[in-house]
């Protein structure tokens, strides 16, 4: 059983929460509008580190009321190698080391022109039942250069 997996995003367009920190009033914000939209079947924020702070993105919909203060902003897709793990108790480093072996194993490699990039997959009734929640982790990865199929599919 692989403990990763290859997801894959479109180019889109993303509404971004602007650099913050949690507890502080612009993530705490965006938090509380993207929640009070229907969910999905899948979550459509996605965290990370700007460099400055954390960003929070939410997938556009045409025709979505988006607060002001608020952008709405190109987001390049591309391939994620995913892992999952309990948010906040995640031993980052064993984590990338599993990604790294999975990528050197499949022809991949890291794309640091993107992001890493984390979403929270838990819903609010297993995080009850578990006490805790779940979280992918995506790392942006490309063939690794002169690589194609390397016949493990």
């Amino acid at each position: 059983m692989q403990g990763i997996r290859i997801y894959e995003m479109p180019d889109c367009r993303m509404v971004s929460s602007g650099t913050g920190q949690f507890g502080g009033e612009k993530l705490d914000g965006f938090a509380a509008w993207f929640s009070s939209l229907p969910q999905g079947i899948f979550p459509k924020d996605y965290l990370f580190w700007n460099g400055e702070g954390f960003e929070w993105l939410y997938l556009y919909e045409e025709g979505m009321d988006v607060p002001a203060g608020y952008k709405i902003v190109p987001f390049k897709g591309g391939l994620y190698a995913v892992a999952t793990d309990i948010d906040q108790q995640t031993d980052m480093d064993a984590m990338a080391a599993e990604v790294d072996r999975f990528l050197a194993a499949n022809g991949l490699e890291r794309d640091p022109e993107r992001p890493q990039l984390g979403n929270i997959i838990t819903s609010p009734a297993a995080r009850e039942i578990l006490g805790y929640e779940q979280m992918d982790y995506y790392v942006p990865v490309r063939a690794q250069e002169g690589k194609g199929n390397n016949g493990n599919g």
